[in-house]
């Protein structure tokens, strides 16, 4: 366990350091501004106490116009380089965080389903967010809080020591207590900010939950259950960080406890010095400074040393996601897809497939062609695998046996971006963007023009958006929300149609249209794609029935293929099917 833990850490600080080194010239800058800001900072109350002395021992107004003079430019160059400093750390952990933020993002894109449903959607935000504000946050501290920390300890007992030798080693005492206190400090909380971040991962789950699901609990009346379920989340975080507040409480008040007694000891130690003739007393207030630095220092450091293990450990679950290798991979000599003329755009030889936690196999021994210019259909009951061979020949999902094909190349053999450039899709959810109707058609084909969309809306039965004020501009809400289930359904139709493919899946994408616009619909589909290929994955008898040819399954098996009318004759599992759907009162269904 510890040479994994080791090893993580090593996997984290490797992940760091190759998302800094491009902005490597900002941090030395950032280190050598703050270098300034410290300098200036501690060479003030230097130039204070022989101002002091100097003005006890009765010096001319030159001299006192020296001293006033190098605080004053000691200040002017402290709190330039304090400005700047900040604002390149800033900019420095800004950009890193940014970059860690995208790496996610776009690792996330090539992982496969059953990768992203391991991590967990929930999990996956905290790391996109959550977790790269963390790093964020804590290489901004380390620039303005932790670095000066060391710098302002040497530099302030060295010039204790300088002064008197008694007093750095009374620094150098307050020192070395201070660190022990925040030694423990840190030992006791950091193990509960690692737990932190697992119970934001919780909540970020449970209120993405609450909030999609918020029309299910009120409808089964489950209001008092979620909110339950809400309060133990929040409690069991809340909990914990009480904790580590309380735990920073009591470093604090010990901190500035001790400092009360150091300052004490500063000007008793430094009265019997002065009486012995060892210091002069304009000392005693650049001491008492010195003190107050390192203290507050001290404590800023202590804050950013707790955040490194929960930032280490957020780097650690980002590093988990960007080496997961992706189960769908391109091959490394690519076959370039030409192929416009062949016939059977897509084919199934004798193909099987199975998810990997999986018993047994979802399909089996798939074999049948989608061919050019005709309508190939798939029915069957719930979870037979019907939406399943449309993610094998997106290729969210490799086969297990056999093969699958694409104008007439293995699809393991293609790219992906070039496999599904040829292929036009219709989700069985009907997913759309927030943004406007004419910038969730063009996630067809971006370069479509004003006439192409109006065409593919037409072709889509999704007349209504003539009839909005805004038109094409009208607005879209985060998963078309302010659309009804029928007309998100045509405007994801119309998403795909605006694509020109080769081959077009509709994946029970007519099953909230209404029988009249279904068959509208199809029929304006049988003129507009008479040159492609069309796949229609169905539950209803009557959107499939004219189709060129019908593959039926059960339980993952073809039981039947052939048109409507041969399956009427030679497959039960069909005819089970239309019967039901005629009991049902879906008659039309059938005819």
């Amino acid at each position: 366990m510890e040479m994994t833990k080791a090893a993580e850490r090593k996997s984290s600080w490797a992940l760091l350091v190759k998302l800094a080194r491009p902005y490597r010239g900002m941090a030395v800058a950032a280190l050598v501004l703050l270098l300034c800001d410290i300098c200036g900072m501690l060479f003030i109350p230097t130039e204070l106490s022989a101002l002091m002395n100097a003005a006890i021992e009765g010096a001319g107004t030159p001299e006192l116009i020296h001293h006033g003079t190098a605080m004053l430019l000691a200040s002017v160059i402290g709190s330039g380089g304090c400005v700047a400093s900040y604002w390149i750390a800033s900019r420095f952990a800004a950009n890193v965080g940014r970059d860690l933020r995208v790496a996610v993002y776009k690792k996330s894109l090539d992982l496969s389903g059953t990768e992203f449903a391991q991590i967990g959607t929930g999990s996956m935000i905290t790391r996109t967010l959550s977790d790269a504000n963390v790093v964020q946050q804590t290489l901004l501290m380390s620039f303005v809080m932790l670095a000066p920390f060391p710098v302002t300890c040497v530099v302030a007992i060295v010039l204790a020591y300088s002064t008197d030798a008694v007093m750095g080693q009374l620094l150098l005492l307050v020192t070395a207590v201070i660190l022990a206190i925040s030694a423990l400090a840190i030992k006791k909380s950091a193990p509960i900010f690692l737990r932190l971040q697992g119970f934001i991962d919780r909540m970020n789950a449970r209120l993405r939950e609450a909030i999609t699901g918020t029309r299910v609990i009120r409808a089964f009346g489950k209001e008092e259950h979620a909110k339950k379920r809400l309060d133990e989340t929040f409690e069991d975080y809340a909990r914990n960080a009480i904790r580590v507040n309380f735990i920073f409480a009591i470093t604090d008040a010990t901190c500035f406890c001790f400092m009360n007694f150091v300052e004490f000891a500063i000007f008793w130690l430094g009265a019997d010095r002065v009486g012995a003739h060892a210091m002069q007393i304009g000392s005693i207030s650049a001491l008492v400074q010195y003190a107050i630095l390192i203290l507050w220092f001290s404590m800023m450091a202590q804050f950013a040393l707790l955040q490194m293990p929960r930032a280490m450990a957020c780097m650690a679950r980002a590093q988990e996601v960007l080496t997961a290798v992706p189960a769908i991979q391109d091959p490394v000599t690519p076959e370039e897809l030409d192929g416009t003329d062949v016939q059977d755009v897509a084919s199934f030889d004798h193909a099987s497939f199975r998810f990997a936690d999986a018993s047994e196999d979802t399909l089996k021994d798939m074999d049948f062609t989608i061919p050019r210019g005709a309508v190939t259909a798939i029915i069957g009951n719930t979870g037979s695998g019907k939406s399943t061979i449309a993610k094998l020949l997106l290729r969210f999902h490799d086969v297990t046996e056999g093969k699958a094909e694409f104008l007439g190349h293995d699809i393991r053999n293609i790219r992906q971006k070039d496999l599904r450039s040829r292929i036009a899709y219709v989700p069985q959810t009907a997913w759309l963007f927030s943004g406007t109707i004419a910038e969730n058609l063009r996630d067809g084909a971006l370069e479509a023009t004003l006439d192409e969309l109006w065409h593919a809306l037409d072709i889509a039965q999704a007349s209504f958006v003539r009839e909005l004020p805004e038109g094409l501009a009208a607005p879209v809400a985060q998963g078309g929300k302010n659309f009804s289930g029928g007309q998100r359904q045509r405007l994801a139709i119309a998403r795909a149609l605006t694509r020109k493919a080769d081959l077009y899946i509709f994946d029970d994408s007519f099953s909230a249209l209404d029988y009249k616009t279904d068959a509208a619909l199809r029929h304006a589909l049988s003129h507009e794609l008479s040159d492609a290929a069309v796949l229609i994955i169905a539950q209803r008898v009557s959107t499939i029935r004219d189709a060129a040819k019908i593959v039926v399954l059960k339980d993952g098996e073809i039981s039947g293929i052939g048109t409507h009318d041969e399956l009427m004759e030679s497959c039960q599992d069909y005819r089970d099917i239309v019967e039901s759907q005629e009991r049902g009162g879906g008659a039309d269904a059938a005819r």
